[in-house]
Formats: C-alpha cells, sequence, structure tokens
C-alpha cells in the first residue's frame, strides 16, 4: 500500500497538466499538515515534535532492522532511562519500545522467510539456558513476593536483554555489519564521554540546569542529579554523563574504550588515528573522573590482556598512564580514593564488604535456584549487593551462577583459541580483539558492581549480551577466514 501511495504521489507530481501537479501537492500537504497540526494542537509544540520525532524514528527502524539496531545501541549509550511522558501501569522507556521493535521486526522476518536460517553459535545453548533458569527462578520466586506491573516489565527487559545474545548473532552476519555496529558503539561511548566531561568542568548550577532538562523522558531532576564520592556533597564531584550513575558509566566506558584500543594499534582503523587517539583520550579521562574503581580495574585488564595477547606496546602505554596518573596532582584525589578502597577505609567499601557478608548468608539459605527477582522471604535478608556474581547467585542460585559463569568461560575460551590461529593485519583482527578483551574487562568489573544483571539497570545488561553476541559473531569470521588460508595453504 505504501508504494502504491508513493507511486501515485510521483505520477501526480510528474504530470504536464499544472492542475494534476497543483492538486497532487495539495492532497500532499492536506495529508501530512493536518495530522501533524493535529498533534502539535493535542500534545503543545514540545511533547508535540517530540512524538513527531519519535514518528519518523518508529518509521526508519520499522523499515531496516539495521536501522533499529543502531537505534538501540544510541539509546543504551546515551539516554538509558529515559520513558515516555505516559503512564499504563509503567512508564514505557525508549529502550523498551526500540528493543521490542527491533526484536519484532527480526522475527517478522524470520517468519517471512526473509532472513535466513537461525543461528546457534555456540555458546547459545547455554545463553538459552540462562533465560530459562532466569524465569524459573522468577516464578519461584512469586511465592514469597507480590508481582507488580513494575517487577515484570523490568524482568522481561531483563529476559530481551539476555535473548539479544541470539539476535545479534543471527543480524550481525557479516564483516561489514560488525565493523558498522561496533564502529556506532564507539562513536556513541565518545559522546557519552564527551558529554560526561562537559558537565563536570562546568558550573555546577548550569550542568544541574542542564541535566534536569531531561525530566521531560523521566530523568531525575534538581540538585541531585550530580553525585558525589560517598554521597559527600563535600567531597569530589564524579562524572555521570546522560548515565544517572556513575558507576554505570564506568561500566560503559570500560567497554567502549577496550573496544577502541585495538583500532590505535592497527594499520588501518576504523576511524582516522588522530580520532582515535582524540576518543581513546576522552574514555579514558571521563572513566577516571567517575572515580569508579571497579571500572578502572576493568580497563586496566582489559589493556593488559591486549598488550599480552597481541601488541606489547600497549603495556608501555599502561605505565605510562599510571605514571601520569600517580606524578599529578589534580590526580592525587583519585589515587587517594584508590588506595582507601584497597585498604577498605572508606565508608563505601565497608558496606559493599557488609553487602557480601550478607549476600552469602542468603545464598547458603536458597542455594540453589536463589529467592527470585521480586524479593527475599527473609525478614533479616535483603536483595541487591555490589557484585554481578553474587547477586546472580541471590537470584537465581548457584545453579544459575554455574550457567552464567560457563557461557562466559565458554566464549573467552574460543577467544583465546582462535586469536592463536588468527593471522595478523586483517581489518577483521580490532573487531576480534576489541570484542574479547571488552567482556573479559566487564567480567572483572563485575566482580565489584551489579549493573550488568539488575533488573534497574537492564540497558547495562543489553549490552553485556549484545557484546557477547559481537564477540561470538567475530570467532565465526575469524574461523572462516582461517579456514580459507587453510584451504588456499593446502592447494
Amino acid at each position: 500500500m505504501t508504494d502504491a501511495v508513493m507511486q501515485w504521489i510521483e505520477q501526480g507530481l510528474t504530470r504536464r497538466q499544472p492542475w494534476s501537479r497543483a492538486a497532487t501537492l495539495a492532497v500532499l500537504v492536506l495529508g501530512v499538515g493536518i495530522p501533524v497540526g493535529a498533534l502539535l494542537g493535542l500534545l503543545g509544540g514540545l511533547y508535540g515534535s517530540v512524538a513527531l520525532l519519535g514518528l519518523l524514528a518508529a518509521a526508519i527502524m520499522l523499515r531496516s532492522l539495521m536501522a533499529s539496531l543502531l537505534a538501540v545501541i544510541a539509546i543504551i549509550c546515551l539516554l538509558p532511562f529515559a520513558a515516555l511522558p505516559v503512564d499504563i501501569g509503567f512508564a514505557p522507556t525508549l529502550l523498551n519500545l526500540a528493543l521490542g521493535t527491533l526484536f519484532f521486526i527480526w522475527i517478522a522476518r524470520l517468519v517471512t522467510h526473509r532472513e535466513g536460517a537461525l543461528r546457534m553459535d555456540p555458546p547459545a545453548i547455554g545463553v538459552l539456558a540462562f533465560a530459562a533458569l532466569a524465569m524459573v527462578s522468577f516464578v519461584a520466586g512469586l511465592s514469597h513476593a507480590a508481582l507488580t506491573a513494575n517487577v515484570a516489565r523490568r524482568f522481561g527487559e531483563i529476559i530481551l536483554s539476555i535473548l539479544s545474545f541470539i539476535l545479534i548473532i543471527n543480524v550481525v552476519n557479516a564483516r561489514n555489519r560488525l565493523r558498522l555496529v561496533v564502529g556506532a558503539l564507539i562513536l556513541c561511548g565518545f559522546v557519552a564521554a564527551l558529554i560526561g566531561i562537559v558537565l563536570y568542568i562546568l558550573p555546577r548550577d548550569l550542568s544541574i540546569r542542564l541535566l534536569s532538562m531531561l525530566r521531560v523522558v523521566r530523568y531525575p531532576a534538581g540538585p541531585e542529579v550530580l553525585r558525589h564520592i560517598e554521597d559527600n556533597p563535600e567531597a569530589a564531584l564524579r562524572a555521570t554523563s546522560t548515565s544517572v550513575d556513575p558507576n554505570v558509566l564506568g561500566g560503559l566506558l570500560v567497554i567502549v574504550t577496550a573496544l577502541t584500543l585495538p583500532h590505535l594499534l592497527v594499520q588501518r582503523p576504523i576511524l582516522p588515528r588522530p580520532i582515535i587517539m582524540a576518543m581513546v583520550a576522552t574514555m579514558v579521562l571521563c572513566l577516571v573522573l567517575t572515580f569508579s574503581r571497579s571500572s578502572l580495574g576493568g580497563l586496566m585488564v582489559a589493556a593488559f590482556l591486549l598488550g599480552i595477547l597481541r601488541w606489547r606496546r600497549l603495556l608501555w602505554l599502561g605505565v605510562a598512564f599510571l605514571v601520569v596518573l600517580v606524578v599529578l596532582p589534580p590526580a592525587r584525589i583519585y589515587v587517594t580514593h584508590l588506595i582507601r578502597g584497597l585498604l577498605i577505609g572508606d565508608l563505601a567499601t565497608q558496606m559493599r564488604v557488609g553487602e557480601y557478608r550478607d549476600a552469602i548468608r542468603l545464598i547458603s539459605r536458597y542455594p540453589w535456584f536463589g529467592v527470585g527477582f521480586a524479593g527475599t522471604p527473609d525478614i533479616d535478608t535483603y536483595l541487591g549487593v555490589s557484585s554481578v556474581y553474587l547477586l546472580i547467585a541471590q537470584e537465581m542460585g548457584l545453579i544459575g551462577l554455574g550457567n552464567f559463569l560457563l557461557v562466559l568461560g565458554i566464549f573467552v575460551g574460543r577467544f583465546l583459541m582462535t586469536q592463536r590461529r588468527y593471522p595478523p593485519g586483517s581489518d577483521l583482527e580490532p573487531l576480534l580483539y576489541g570484542c574479547g578483551v571488552a567482556i573479559m574487562g566487564a567480567m572483572v568489573a563485575g566482580l565489584l558492581d551489579h549493573y550488568l544483571f539488575n533488573l534497574s539497570f537492564p540497558h547495562a545488561s543489553t549490552l553485556l549480551w549484545m557484546l557477547l553476541g559481537l564477540g561470538t559473531v567475530s570467532i565465526r569470521l575469524a574461523h572462516r577466514e582461517i579456514e580459507q588460508i587453510s584451504a588456499k595453504n593446502t592447494h
């Protein structure tokens, strides 16, 4: 029907008779102007304009699977908590709509045979088993906790985030698509870091006003949008960008910086090398300004692994970074913050140690399938701990945690075996190494933070599973290239 309408408009506007062209133009103006005017009149200028932009974005997404995927990435990096200013029992978020649209288009294309056969690369079976175990724990947990619309929505988001792994390994099925998606992640991560730095250096009142403008999409507003160490206004300010929580921003920057680092060292980077250098510097600076110790540790491990596995020069860059961090006077606050954490000398670290103790007590009572996602059955326990692994054990038990570790272990094992056999110099090389070390950096950061599998941060969970999917695709493409090289050598 859309094609027929477009053909009619094209024919009408290209006819010789002036009256025919004028009539077609009048119909077109009325057909567009009346609904647009009605929308602006009903919702007002601001909400109406936002609605029009949303409808335009939806139209583009519905016509292109890759456009929908890129929209999801942009939302994850730049507006992860944005929600519509409507209430249908809960406030639908932009991520809900974009991810739901992405899955709808993909499934529709599968059903109509416009996509190829469903692929199930390792560790896809483990991912599906993890999603199934999550649903088992969720349903079992409802025996002691009430189900609310908000909990149901957030759990649905977590399930979709897990299943996004399956979507990625099927949709991103070629090198150009992998390069496009990784490039979008790098670019959006850089923009998030740049916003974080700009908001950090602007006057306090101006930063508050700018961040409070996001109240239209249900972001927090007022002085609390700025975060400080230990939530003490007298302590150092922490960068948040549009991620609300500095630790969540730090987790995003671990991943996007690890994805970007290999492009500093290859002959054909994804963008010109000076731009890549500026991006990496911006991301690292913003990560430091988050004062997230777990994120810094994750990035350092990712960079170290990249240096050990492939580019030794990166180790010297890491040493130079540590020297700068120790020597520069402005960095002394950060170094002091790190040392206090290592010595368990600050309130935040002491609270985490208490959380770990409480989490182990809860896990020991419900070791196999956990207590679910809605609450705990005992009045002396609570759900929540600053470690993704302990949180999974609380919610899904040791069986769920074992499944999660198995999935990650399969990926890391396949990555390490592949990179040993993979010849250097290919355009795929920075994508393969970037995805691999980004996953391992996120795993290290997850030791001391919970956002990668938390109902309150579904975008972070989605990013993790998408990244795992991208890494799996890079391994698949590398295997294909290794086989082609082997076949040529045989002949």
